[in-house]
């Protein structure tokens, strides 16, 4: 039973951050592409804006999250992105 639960705590930080990577960084790009909707520009200006930028931000983001020392910080640096990307695109809902 040790050699399992000594494996899960080695391979965990690894499965947590290639879910950070794969849905959070998702998410990222999703969030920025509709909140530059919020920016003074025409509208198919905007999409076409968002939709380039979001390409960049989701491969920064997997960047981020196998360059930092842990996947708590990875979560923590990409939710702390999201929040104002998320008030921006609320205010386009």
């Amino acid at each position: 039973m040790t050699s399992v639960a000594g494996r899960v705590r080695s391979v965990g930080p690894l499965v947590s951050r290639i879910a950070a990577a794969l849905f959070g960084g998702y998410a990222l790009a999703a969030l920025a592409s509709v909140a530059v909707l919020a920016l003074p520009m025409s509208k198919p200006q905007a999409v076409l804006t968002g939709e380039m930028a979001s390409f960049v931000i989701y491969a920064a983001a997997v960047i981020w999250v196998f360059s930092v020392r842990s996947a708590l910080r990875a979560w923590a640096g990409l939710l702390v992105v999201a929040a104002p990307l998320f008030l921006a695109a609320w205010s386009v809902w």
